[in-house]
């Protein structure tokens, strides 16, 4: 999905929003082919919150709000039973949360009211950012050739999450399971990120869902 209409919490009206890769969508003619690998996927128009402050005092906070805990791990990620909304260790102090699009403003206010006076700062990025999602059985080939980090399942197991470098630009590259990988994209850098992917994955085959 492309493009639809979000419901804004502060005004109470439906507005009209188009995802970072509505516009790559109108003019690349992506392949959907027969036979193919791989599978690209936007994960469009979610909520992206990031949250800063004190493990203790924000775990307690977010396992009251969202019912889950803080990820006890460097470079873990952790998410409810629908694999819906997630959140991600970034730095000792910084996490990041990803919940369905139209969550993240209450989310937000809950947390706030929940937190009081602690010292912390929760950051709306939801605009700024969004998510490309990979599948197929040459996924990870796919990884090896346009991320610097070792990807080998070994290394890389479900429920890691990493800052990296893709393809020269900084992205989250998450593995939430088996079956797919996940791309954090700044907005900027999201038609460059998809244009190269279909590059890279020319040679295996790749269906775009739209």
């Amino acid at each position: 999905m492309s493009n639809a209409a979000t419901f804004d919490t502060r005004t109470d009206s439906a507005i009209p929003v188009a995802s970072p890769l509505a516009y790559s969508y109108r003019r690349s003619g992506a392949p959907g082919g027969q036979s193919y690998r791989l599978k690209l996927r936007e994960r469009a128009m979610l909520g992206h919150l990031i949250l800063r402050g004190g493990a203790i005092v924000l775990d307690e906070a977010v396992r009251e709000v969202l019912g889950l805990n803080l990820p006890g791990q460097p470079q873990t990620l952790v998410q409810d039973d629908s694999g819906e909304r997630s959140i991600q260790w970034l730095s000792p102090d910084e996490w990041l949360v990803i919940v369905p699009g139209g969550e993240e403003f209450p989310l937000e206010m809950a947390l706030r009211e929940r937190l009081g006076d602690a010292h912390y700062a929760i950051s709306d990025v939801s605009g700024g950012q969004t998510v490309l999602e990979i599948s197929g059985d040459a996924a990870r080939e796919l990884l090896m050739k346009t991320v610097v980090y070792d990807v080998h399942p070994s290394h890389f197991p479900v429920g890691k999450g990493v800052t990296t470098v893709f393809a020269k630009a900084t992205t989250i590259l998450r593995r939430p399971s088996d079956a797919c990988w996940e791309l954090v994209v700044r907005r900027s850098f999201a038609d460059y990120c998809y244009r190269w992917l279909l590059d890279a994955a020319a040679e295996y085959g790749v269906n775009v869902e739209r």
